[in-house]
């Protein structure tokens, strides 16, 4: 019993870890780097930024809790059969956790710039005006689910057994690299619940009422992508018999 909790809590600490660190290094690429004058990031930093610390971070807590960061990609996980159901809730409460003490952290640092202000957005997600590119609530809405779902289909496409090893996260990192080049004008790109949560919760106001279409939307793609694999797509071939078993 002691090692099992030993273990359950080494899972619940890298994801922890891993939230954090995509907070972090994504939200913190988009505060402090993507509009320094003359050598900002733009859009294109910010999404490779995002990629970069989910591709790092699955290296590097993978192996402990599989490296999801993101209640959307634990809820696909859960519905494709790949993930333990009585795991999900404890999962989602740290990663909030992480993602939202990342953004204290970022947001302690920002505010060591004297032009730093809340209302400038701390990169929180949003649609109609604050939306980067002025799209609606509907627009918004359907970029979050459809990319959702296929950042899932890619997560569960190259972890199964019979994808190469070794690269899920090359090509995890590289699937939320894309996203974000796409949905970044549309959303300022979530399709993460404890993403945008973070930064809703310093920000208020506009953030928290617009926050529902940043969980019913990732949650809801991940859902998707989850049994689309699960009922179409997943290797159904049965293990060999071993000798013995």
């Amino acid at each position: 019993m002691r090692d099992g909790f030993g273990a359950f809590s080494r899972k619940l600490l890298a994801e922890f870890l891993g939230t954090f660190w995509l907070v972090f290094g994504g939200v913190g690429s988009a505060v402090i780097s993507a509009g320094f004058p003359q050598l900002g990031i733009g859009f294109s930093g910010v999404a490779l930024a995002f990629g970069l610390t989910v591709l790092t971070g699955a290296y590097a807590f993978g192996p402990v809790s599989g490296g999801h960061f993101n209640p959307a990609v634990s809820l696909g996980l859960a519905v494709a059969g790949r993930f333990s159901w009585k795991e999900l809730i404890p999962y989602w409460v740290v990663q909030l956790v992480g993602a939202t003490f990342a953004a204290f952290v970022l947001l302690l640092i920002a505010r060591g710039n004297i032009d730093f202000s809340l209302a400038g957005g701390f990169g929180a997600n949003g649609y109609d005006e604050h939306s980067p590119g002025g799209y609606t609530w509907q627009a918004a809405l359907l970029a979050e689910i459809v990319l959702t779902a296929f950042f899932l289909l890619v997560i569960l496409g190259v972890t199964e057994g019979r994808a190469p090893v070794g690269f899920a996260p090359l090509a995890i990192g590289l699937a939320l690299t894309l996203i974000h080049l796409v949905d970044i004008p549309v959303t300022n790109a979530s399709v993460n619940p404890a993403r945008s949560t973070s930064q809703a919760v310093f920000v208020g106001g506009w953030a928290l009422q617009q926050l529902w279409l940043f969980w019913l939307a990732p949650l809801l793609g991940g859902a998707i992508g989850g049994l689309i694999h699960r009922f179409t797509l997943a290797d159904k071939t049965p293990e060999p018999e071993i000798s013995g078993r």
